[in-house]
């Protein structure tokens, strides 16, 4: 056998291995000893340059893999035993991708290709996004190679072999590559589906690597931090096994991206598989993570990926943030979407219906409607050309995909690719799961009074602007937020609004989505006011203003207001406080009244999330009108202030000091630090266990940013008393620097 390592001069990056040993009188065959990948230059070329597969030479010495975008060349560099001969020797080029358990893979089916190599001037072909491997340069013993794979080809890893003849004769050799390469979407080729124009958009939904995600309720959110970390340490691995293990989508329709979409809403979740990620709404997380624990994806898949079971827990928000990881890791655009007050309708009225009875208990087994105070879903990127002749205006673009496991489509709990653009226009019966989407962002909230078996439900108001405000995501290249509410629904009470809703509501079957009256005029009008700016360890006051508009009529009104500790998806907690009334509003005058709510009251039943439900009821004595309306609230926590120390560049250490001051008149136990930072690979963790009420806490940290350009610091606090506190820092690191040859990752963090 060929001495693989005879030509000393030859960077060990990647090993061939010839697939059969060589007959005698074959010895004039051409072979190959060694293949050059050209990292550097295919990483910068298909913005790959920052996974860590594409730097393992540089991390552990291990040989670095290749990673590249589908319908685009990528070079490499093949030195052989001989120089290449053109007139005597014959190369081809054999793809296949690499089969996973049980997969077929064949020729017929696209997952086998055959090459052969040609010459440059002899590639030229029409379709410029087919397979195709030619020759670019022929120096002594390197030939130079350019391939180039389909614009559709299966997103796996694929293997990749090179057969050489003699010309005329029947004497051959193979060999083939010991690692795979691995073949992404590519949002820069025209003819890849997920194709995406405009540079800064690529650079935002594909190439960066952390997020804002928010969270709150429509009176008050605010954006947490979140590493998406998709270029880190088995996360790739990890996307491709949930694809193709759990998604269950073989090798020939791994390179559509709606059948890849669908397939990974349900895999991120648990609920039908083995999938990534384990959902708990509950407030026991004691076996697991709580999900306001986590700052990012990459400890949940690094967790699924070792273990191969199912990590405990999430909630939507670290669903959406995984599934966001995932698509960018595969190469397809993504981005986190927040919508507030969002509706779960669990009967595809396109209503949500709620029924209280005479005591305003809120009837929970006449409806499993509910309204969220957020949900949190993703949006990819991509052509629907499954949709039909003329789909590129009507569909194409972003598709809600949704991998928080709410209510079952076709048989599993997903959700998606659902067009934005057919939402918005309430094309309910578009595939996949339009209905469902339009409800969360635009059903109109119905309440109905029950007053026993033998009377007739009372409708005793809807709210058709209440659902679907503040749709939210990360703004391109900046750190806020951008409003993205217009491309869900029209203007609130808009005619198109109010149009959209009945053409949808025709398209439903359900007898209470066309129950609807007019609405009548009434005197009495009610408003909630709560200061929107209380930090937890505050009391904060509830006020109901009541006005009465009538000339010369005095209205006398009874009711009760009460405020419930609620978790963000709405189901009740535990009831706080409550406080009847009894009053007569003048003509023309306004009466109010308060409920205030101490720290002492509410902070034993907030603990992780802090939201409210605040709830009014109330008659007007001498008329049939009821009033009753419903507002979240929650109350604010600290933020994590981050600081640089020094300048930040490649290859040099970063020192950080960070900053959290405890609001609470309580002490904080048994806390931690936890940040992450872009380009470093591993998090840091710090303990803090005592920190007195009001005190300032400082802590400091070192870490080695591995890359220039923008980075980010995403940091949590969690203690018995407080937890979910986040913050977040935006830097951009500098020219590299020499560093210190023999430093390992495990140099690179010291802890305070």
């Amino acid at each position: 056998m060929y001495n693989l390592y005879a030509n000393t001069n030859l960077p060990p990056l990647m090993i061939w291995r010839p697939a059969d040993v060589a007959e005698d009188g074959e010895d004039d065959v051409l072979q190959i000893i060694h293949l050059d990948p050209c990292i550097e230059e295919n990483g910068a070329a298909h913005r790959t340059e920052r996974f860590e597969l594409m730097n393992r030479s540089r991390i552990d010495g291990s040989p670095s893999l290749l990673v590249v975008r589908r319908g685009q060349p990528f070079k490499l560099k093949v030195y052989c035993n001989r120089p290449f001969d053109e007139d005597r020797d014959v190369i081809s080029i054999m793809l296949s991708v690499q089969p996973m358990s049980g997969e077929k893979i064949s020729h017929g089916n696209g997952t086998v290709v055959y090459l052969p190599l040609m010459k440059s001037e002899e590639s030229v072909d029409e379709d410029e996004t087919g397979w195709k491997a030619c020759v670019d340069t022929v120096e002594d013993n390197m030939l130079a190679l350019s391939i180039r794979t389909s614009a559709h080809a299966s997103v796996s890893r694929w293997e990749l072999a090179i057969d050489t003849k003699l010309m005329d004769t029947d004497q051959t050799k193979n060999f083939a590559m010991l690692d795979p390469l691995y073949l992404l979407f590519n949002p820069w080729c025209e003819s890849d589906p997920v194709y995406l124009e405009d540079e800064k958009l690529r650079e935002e939904y594909v190439l960066s690597d952390t997020t804002l995600i928010w969270r709150g309720c429509d009176r008050s959110f605010h954006p947490t931090i979140w590493k998406l970390g998709q270029y880190e340490r088995d996360v790739l691995d990890c996307a491709l096994s949930l694809l193709s293990g759990v998604g269950r989508v073989s090798a020939t329709y791994r390179g559509n991206p709606v059948r890849v979409a669908r397939a990974l809403s349900a895999a991120v979740n648990s609920n039908d598989d083995n999938g990534a990620l384990v959902g708990n709404w509950g407030q026991d997380f004691s076996d697991g993570t709580a999900p306001t624990a986590w700052v990012g994806s990459v400890d949940i898949l690094q967790q699924y990926y070792r273990t191969r079971r199912s990590v405990k827990y999430g909630q939507c928000w670290v669903f959406s943030g995984v599934l966001t990881t995932v698509a960018r890791a595969l190469g397809i655009p993504s981005r986190v979407v927040s919508n507030f007050n969002s509706a779960h309708d669990s009967e595809a009225s396109l209503t949500i219906d709620y029924y209280f009875g005479e005591n305003n208990v809120h009837l929970r087994d006449f409806s499993s409607d509910s309204t969220w105070n957020f949900h949190v879903w993703n949006e990819l990127w991509m052509r629907r050309s499954d949709l039909g002749t003329g789909s590129e205006e009507l569909y194409d673009g972003w598709q809600a995909v949704d991998a928080t496991p709410q209510e079952m489509s076709d048989g599993m709990y997903k959700l998606g690719p659902a067009p934005v653009k057919a939402v918005k226009r309430g094309e309910v019966n578009v595939l996949y799961d339009c209905d469902f989407v339009f409800a969360e962002v635009n059903a109109d909230e119905i309440y109905w009074r029950y007053r026993g078996p033998s009377q007739a439900m009372k409708l005793v108001r809807k709210d058709p602007s209440r659902i679907g405000q503040f749709i939210s995501t990360k703004a391109v290249g900046e750190w806020v937020r951008e409003d993205i509410t217009d491309s869900y629904k029209f203007e609130e009470r808009s005619c198109d609004e109010r149009i959209t809703m009945m053409k949808a509501l025709k398209q439903t079957s359900s007898p209470f989505a066309r129950f609807y009256t007019n609405e009548e005029f009434h005197d009495i009008g009610f408003e909630i006011h709560i200061r929107n700016d209380v930090k937890i360890g505050e009391p904060f006051t509830i006020v109901v203003k009541i006005s009465n508009r009538a000339e010369e009529i005095a209205h006398p009104i009874e009711g009760i207001v009460h405020v419930d500790t609620v978790l963000y998806t709405g189901k009740l907690r535990k009831p706080l406080k409550a406080i009847p009334f009894n009053v007569e509003v003048e003509p023309n005058s306004s009466s109010s009244l308060e409920l205030p709510v101490e720290f002492d009251e509410y902070y034993s039943h907030i603990m992780d999330q802090a939201y409210f439900k605040i709830i009014c009821s109330a008659s007007v004595k001498g008329t049939n009108y009821e009033y009753f309306a419903q507002e979240d609230y929650r109350v604010r926590k600290p933020d994590i202030k981050i600081q640089l120390d020094n300048e930040p560049l490649n290859g040099a250490p970063l020192y950080v000091t960070a900053t959290l001051l405890n609001p609470m008149p309580i002490p904080l136990t048994n806390g931690s630090f936890r940040f992450e930072c872009s380009g470093v690979w591993q998090s840091v963790n710090i303990p803090s266990d005592y920190i007195e009420a009001g005190e300032l806490v400082t802590v400091k940290f070192r870490v080695m940013p591995h890359f220039e350009g923008s980075a980010q610091i995403a940091a949590k606090f969690n203690a018995a008393e407080l937890n979910d506190v986040d913050g977040f820092l935006a830097f951009d690191v500098g020219q590299s620097v020499e560093r210190n040859a023999g430093r390992s990752l495990q140099d690179e963090l010291v802890f305070a």
